[in-house]
């Protein structure tokens, strides 16, 4: 066995401290290698044992597990001469004072992750300076720049180039602090995603620690679902099944003994069985962090909103390419022609007698302000809108106890129309407690365990203390016993401790578990094989579902200690009793024992004619607050289906108390269904059944998997919420995949979209508000921009074709272009889910981008806008008696202001209080305020930059008043209904109809 760390071994500092600056320099050496990974694991390599552990090196653990090496085990003297070496006492683990784990630490390495250099803030620039029409712009700006000084001289012939470079730099300077700001977001997301618990036995005591926290010779406790954080070799367990297809890609499950193959492999998944294992090698020094060293992580994830809404920026980006070719086309015509004049009335070309300078310099003029009407064209902020949206709702559902692991999952759930639920630890606390306890027939509620017969309550106490998962750890202070486990594992565990005064490490001394079959979700019962020391007797214990138990039963215990036949009255009382138990809420379990002649040790455990030990029943009440979000849900549109293992009296109770179900909806409705009777259905029975049902019990993960296929199959958008290991291919399946981050595994959250912190159904309702929040958000952005886009274009075109010239500079462009893309997209992007969102049904899978309603608010808007700028370009000089300069001030104001006044509008898209909530979102308000300011100085104080004239307050009064208008058009519209069905979809069916008449 191992032996307990010596008392000496602290003296092992005094030699530490004259080594450490020598350590220092060859640790920062050796971890000199260039960190490409992501979750890179950092490694220390030791050149000779270090002084407190000298009987083993680095190198030689690495090699022994790496080459499943068991000769060099065998040199060891097996796993406890390894332990030995390592100074961890195979039972208790290892001391875990500061000073033990920091020589840990220093002689073997820490387990932590080094992620790849993120991306700094100059290649961001770096890729918006990519932007083939910032580039255009450049050169127009260089070129512009160039001949206005030549003509001008520096003084004044660097404003017009000048103006258009500052401009272009503001540009690229607000996407890419935003671009970077959110990278940082997702950055700090991604390791709390990493940082996972691990189980570990320290001082005696089972604790859960940060994976980052791990150290060479800790033991840790490893069960079905949980990923193995460390290589090393398997100290004790039963039926350990490892999935080692992350390592070598092969599908079939390894097995893992103390004998044949010992040796465990981090970043393996546990696919059955429990063990304890002893770590004996961390960070880059294991097989998972080698391998990890050469990959990288893609961190471009393209969502489906963001395909969405590229293929959009495309068809508007062509559209605006389109309008700013006729536009050159135009001005050039128009400028070769002579049928252009400069700010004192002179035709700009007179043939050969024009200057070459001045023909070049009006032609870079022309394609500058063509290239700027694509940069207004092409709606660059969609993609950005989407980014901070998403980034946003991030960072709130994180408080909000949901962790999102792929983007793609906050707007899919906006979209969701089905959620299928698990019922423990979801819908309910998870806080089991032992409420009823049956022996035979008669209930022991009261009684204390010296009423029990002693051979029964002998068996009892087998069966509860070797056939379990979890440990009962008994502190020598006399404080509290501590039990860990699952919550079903603990509250037995406490229920046998406390009530039939168990003691487990006694029972445990008297007996040698010979063999075990692990609990999984399939099978919902796990046996024990044992042998009593005192006589050498061989005895089987089964604990489990309570009627799957019943169905294995051929004898039961009375209360006297007698063993009576269990006939089919017997059978049918005992099911009552199940059944009553289970319509209370409760979860029956029940334990049945058999004793059998020795058999080989690798056998199946005998599972025929046992004789029933009792029934307990558990109760774990509903969550607070979970009715009310099954009500939001179902109000939204949403059906939410309960999938439990539980029995079907058990779920239909809990799905009652929950409001998933009706109380005059039962079994005959075609509601409630069990895993079995779904399974058979035929393929068509299950497709016309699947949208009634509304609670599945005793469902295996394949039951649930089916389900999830059955209604994505029918057009549902599905999210479902798992915990195991066997709920990760219907995690997968699913649209949205919700793991549990308390009772979840690690398989189960690695397939998942997003974490629920606190395993609460009403997070999940928070999600799903989460969603529709970013689904809308977008929306409103693109109704924001469309309209920006459809005024610019038309202005302009109309303009160039029709005046020859362009109202709205490069530079002024560029503004607009700014408020739209950067400041509008933080603005709409960062409004909090309301109550509104949950009054409509949802989505589904293919819903319109832009909705009837959308079309209608922003066709309104831009309307509007292009009748007061064209009445500004053709009448502003009579109407208010100026000058063109000034006449083009008025339109470039108003067109901005017209832009700030129907942000407000953009914030609702169907009610008709856009100002609803304004005062809660302090970042819209700020945004509307800079922009307003930074306006005000365009106009008023950067003349030459922005090519502007000073306005006098009336003129300032007419701005805002045309502006201002967009509040009532916004409000007026909102009362002119719209069908429901896309606008697109009419004229796609009225063509139809066109063409089969014909």
């Amino acid at each position: 066995m191992g032996m307990k760390p010596p008392d000496n071994i602290h003296g092992c500092f005094e030699v530490k401290a004259l080594l450490s600056h020598f350590k220092a320099s060859v640790a920062r050496k050796k971890s000199k290698v260039s960190p490409v990974a992501f979750n890179r694991l950092v490694a220390i390599d030791v050149l000779e044992p270090h002084p407190c552990f000298p009987s083993v090196d680095q190198s030689s653990l690495t090699q022994l597990v790496k080459g499943k090496n068991l000769d060099q085990l065998a040199n060891f003297d097996g796993v406890e001469g390894v332990a030995s070496a390592l100074k961890t006492n195979v039972e208790s683990g290892i001391h875990a004072d500061d000073e033990d784990i920091l020589r840990r630490q220093e002689a073997f390495g820490r387990n932590t992750y080094q992620k790849p250099p993120t991306k700094g803030f100059f290649e961001f620039v770096w890729e918006a300076l990519k932007d083939p029409t910032i580039l255009i712009l450049m050169v127009c700006a260089g070129l512009s720049l160039g001949f206005g000084m030549k003509e001008d001289g520096p003084k004044e012939g660097w404003y017009d180039g000048g103006s258009i470079f500052v401009a272009v730099f503001l540009v690229i300077s607000v996407s890419a602090i935003s671009n970077f700001r959110q990278n940082r977001q997702f950055d700090k997301l991604s390791n709390v995603s990493n940082n996972i618990q691990v189980e570990v036995v320290r001082d005696g005591r089972r604790q859960h620690i940060s994976v980052y926290g791990i150290v060479v010779g800790d033991v840790i406790c490893l069960k079905i679902g949980d990923q193995v954080p460390a290589d090393g070799l398997f100290l004790d367990g039963h039926s350990l099944q490892v999935d080692e297809s992350s390592m070598t890609g092969e599908s079939d499950h390894v097995e893992v003994n103390r004998d044949n193959n010992p040796f465990l492999f981090s970043g393996t998944k546990v696919a059955d069985g429990y063990a304890r294992m002893l770590v004996t090698s961390v960070g880059m020094n294991t097989m998972w962090g080698e391998m990890m060293s050469t990959i990288s992580r893609d961190t471009d994830e393209q969502t489906p909103l963001q395909a969405r809404l590229n293929k959009l920026t495309s068809s508007i980006g062509k559209v605006g390419l389109a309008v700013a070719f006729l536009v050159l086309l135009v001005l050039l015509i128009r400028y070769f022609t002579g049928n252009t004049e400069d700010e004192n009335g002179n035709t700009e070309f007179n043939g050969s007698k024009t200057k070459v300078d001045d023909i070049i310099n009006a032609v870079v003029g022309i394609v500058a302000a063509a290239v700027t009407i694509v940069v207004v064209a092409i709606p660059e902020g969609l993609p950005l809108a989407v980014t901070l949206t998403l980034a946003y709702s991030m960072k709130r559902m994180m408080a909000d106890q949901a962790m999102v692991r792929k983007l793609s999952a906050c707007e899919t759930m906006g979209s969701a129309t089905t959620i299928c639920t698990d019922k423990t630890g979801t819908l309910t606390l998870n806080q089991m407690k032992v409420t009823k306890f049956w022996l035979g027939q008669e209930s022991m509620e009261g009684r204390s365990s010296t009423s029990l017969k002693e051979n029964v309550l002998e068996f009892l106490h087998q069966g509860v203390g070797l056939n379990t998962t979890g440990s009962v750890y008994r502190p020598t202070s006399g404080s509290d016993i501590e039990f860990s486990g699952s919550p079903t594992e603990k509250a037995i565990l406490s229920w046998a401790v406390l009530e039939l005064n168990m003691d487990m490490e006694k029972m445990k001394e008297g007996c040698r578990i010979l063999h075990v079959e692990a609990f999984n979700s399939e099978k919902k019962r796990s046996g024990v094989l044992m042998k009593k020391n005192a006589d050498d007797t061989v005895h089987v214990h089964w604990k489990g579902a309570a009627e799957m138990i019943l169905a294995m039963c051929s004898q039961y215990y009375d209360p006297t200690g007698e063993i009576k036949a269990l006939d089919d009255t017997e059978r049918s009382r005992f099911d009552r009793l199940i059944q009553g138990m289970a319509a209370s809420s409760l979860r029956c379990i029940a334990f049945a024992h058999k004793q059998v002649q020795e058999t080989a040790e690798d056998e199946k455990i005998d599972d025929k004619c046992l004789t029933l030990l009792g029934l307990v029943g558990l109760k774990d009440p509903c969550r607070p607050g979970v009715k009310k979000a099954v009500e939001d849900c179902q109000y939204a549109g949403v059906n939410i289906k309960m999938i439990t293992g539980d029995n079907v009296f058990t779920a239909r109770a809990i799905a009652t108390e929950c409001g998933i179900l009706k109380p005059n909806e039962d079994m005959n409705s075609g509601a409630v269904v069990e895993g079995v009777e779904f399974r058979n259905y035929t393929p068509e029975e299950r497709m016309e059944k699947v949208d009634k049902i509304c609670v599945m019990a005793r469902s295996s993960p394949f039951d649930k998997l089916l389900m999830v296929q059955c209604l994505k199959q029918k057009g549902h958008v599905v999210a479902v919420t798992g915990d195991g290991t066997n709920d990760a291919p219907a995690l997968k399946e699913a649209d949205i995949g919700l793991s549990m981050g308390i009772q979840g595994t690690e398989v189960a959250k690695q397939s998942s979209d997003i974490v629920i912190l606190d395993d609460n159904f009403a997070s999940v309702a928070t999600v799903l508000r989460w969603g529709r929040c970013v689904y809308n958000n977008i929306q409103k952005f693109i109704q924001f921009q469309l309209t920006v886009n459809v005024a610019a274009l038309v202005i302009n075109f109309v303009a160039a074709v029709s005046a020859g010239e362009v109202p709205l500079t490069a530079v002024q462009l560029l503004w607009v272009n700014l408020i739209m893309d950067t400041l509008g997209a933080l603005a709409l992007s960062t409004e909090r889910p309301t109550k509104e969102l949950m009054n409509k049904k949802p989505v589904g899978r293919t819903g319109p981008l832009i909705t009837n309603i959308m079309w209608r608010n922003l066709l309104a808007q831009a309307l509007y806008q292009i009748a007061v700028l064209l009445t500004l370009q053709f009448g502003g000089e009579e109407i208010f008696g100026v000058n063109a300069k000034v006449r083009d001030t008025l339109i470039f104001n108003t067109f901005v202001l017209c832009q700030v006044f129907n942000e407000f509008n953009a914030r609702k898209l169907e009610k008709k209080n856009v100002f609803e909530g304004i005062h809660k979102n302090k970042l819209f308000l700020g945004i509307i305020g800079i922009t307003v300011i930074l306006q005000v100085v365009m106009v008023e104080f950067l003349k030459k930059f922005a090519n502007t004239e000073r306005l006098n307050w009336g003129q300032w009064g007419v701005c805002i008043g045309f502006a201002a208008v967009s509040w009532p058009i916004g409000w007026l519209v909102k009362y002119i209904p719209v069908p429901e069905t896309p606008f697109f979809s009419l004229l796609k069916w009225q063509k139809l109809k066109y063409m089969y008449r014909r």
